[in-house]
């Protein structure tokens, strides 16, 4: 339980860091940015450990939120 709870946390840290270092505007709430955090962190710790893949994590980060905000960009644009 505390490995689940540890994980929402530092996914929360990556993905808001992620949010940070990409530039403009991210439409996304607090769930997906932790989903984001948690994803990245998943696929740098497979490749590297420790203070090197929380790096890596928050890289891959970046790119995520680019590719959420780009496939999220065109939704709610549709008027009737």
């Amino acid at each position: 339980m505390g490995y689940i709870i540890g994980l929402i946390i530092a996914g929360a840290i990556v993905g808001a860091l992620g949010r940070l270092f990409h530039p403009g505007r991210d439409p996304m709430g607090i769930l997906l940015t932790i989903g984001i955090g948690i994803a990245a962190l998943l696929i740098a710790g497979l490749i590297f450990h420790g203070v090197v893949g929380f790096v890596v994590g928050v890289i891959v980060a970046v790119v995520l939120v680019a590719l959420v905000g780009r496939v999220t960009a065109g939704r709610g644009a549709a008027t009737i």
